[in-house]
C-alpha cells in the first residue's frame, strides 16, 4: 500500500484497523479520478521573521500570538510562506458525487485530502532544496488551525502572498480557504540543521483525534 492510500485510509478515520477491498477500491479510483482533475497549484515567498516576545512574532504587518508556532519557529529569522491548492475543480468532483454517491464522495473527501499534502511535501523538498544552496534549512511546515495558531490568519497570510490573484485561492468570511482543497502554511527557515521534521499529527497536540497518524 503506498503513503497516498494510507493517508486517505487515515482520514476515512480506519486508525490501526485494515480498511476492507472494497473501500481499497474505491480509495484507488478515485485516485484515478482526482490525478485526472486535480489542477495543484502553488506559491512560495519567503520574508523577514521579527520576534516581538517570547510565543509573538511578525511577518510584515501580520502579528502572531501562538505558543505551538513560536517553539516550532525557535532559532529563525526567516520564513517562508506557502500556499497550495488542487483547484476548483477537485471541488466541483466531490460537489457531484455528493449529490449522486454519498459514500463514494465520502472517499473522494478523503482522498483528495491526502492528495494534497502529497502534493505540498513535493513543494516543500524543492523548497529545501532551493534553501539548502543558500545554506538554510526547513522547518516542519505549520498551518493556521495547528494548536493555538488561529485559523484567522489566513486571510492575513492570502493577502500578503497575493494568492487570489496568482493561483486563485480565496477565503470565506467563516475563514474557510476556497477552493476547499488548499493549504496555507508557514515554514521556518534556520542556520542550523533540526533532525526532526515532523509536520501535522505529530506536532498537534490534540492526541484523540480519530484521524490521528500512528506513530
Amino acid at each position: 500500500m503506498d503513503n497516498r492510500t494510507k493517508e486517505a485510509i487515515r482520514y476515512l478515520g480506519y486508525g490501526r484497523q485494515e480498511a476492507d477491498e472494497q473501500t481499497l477500491g474505491l480509495v484507488a479510483d478515485a485516485f484515478r479520478e482526482l490525478d485526472e482533475t486535480a489542477k495543484p497549484r502553488s506559491i512560495y515567498r519567503t520574508f523577514e521573521l521579527q520576534w516581538k516576545q517570547t510565543d509573538t512574532i511578525r511577518i510584515e504587518m501580520m502579528e502572531i500570538h501562538s505558543r505551538n508556532l513560536s517553539k516550532n519557529l525557535k532559532g529563525c529569522r526567516q520564513v517562508v510562506l506557502l500556499c497550495g491548492t488542487l483547484g476548483i475543480e477537485v471541488d466541483y468532483l466531490i460537489k457531484r458525487y455528493s449529490y449522486t454517491e454519498m459514500a463514494k464522495a465520502v472517499v473522494m473527501q478523503a482522498c483528495a485530502a491526502a492528495l494534497l499534502e502529497e502534493y505540498l511535501d513535493e513543494r516543500q523538498e524543492e523548497i529545501r532544496t532551493e534553501m539548502k544552496k543558500q545554506n538554510l534549512y526547513l522547518r516542519p511546515r505549520f498551518s493556521p488551525g495547528y494548536g493555538d495558531f488561529s485559523i484567522l490568519h489566513q486571510r492575513e497570510i492570502l493577502t500578503l502572498m497575493e494568492a487570489s490573484k496568482k493561483i486563485g485561492l480565496t477565503m470565506t468570511e467563516s475563514s474557510m480557504l476556497t477552493p476547499t482543497k488548499s493549504v496555507t502554511a508557514l515554514i521556518g527557515l534556520s542556520t542550523t540543521q533540526e533532525n526532526c521534521h515532523q509536520k501535522g499529527c505529530e506536532v498537534c497536540g490534540k492526541k484523540d483525534c480519530i484521524y490521528r497518524r500512528e506513530s
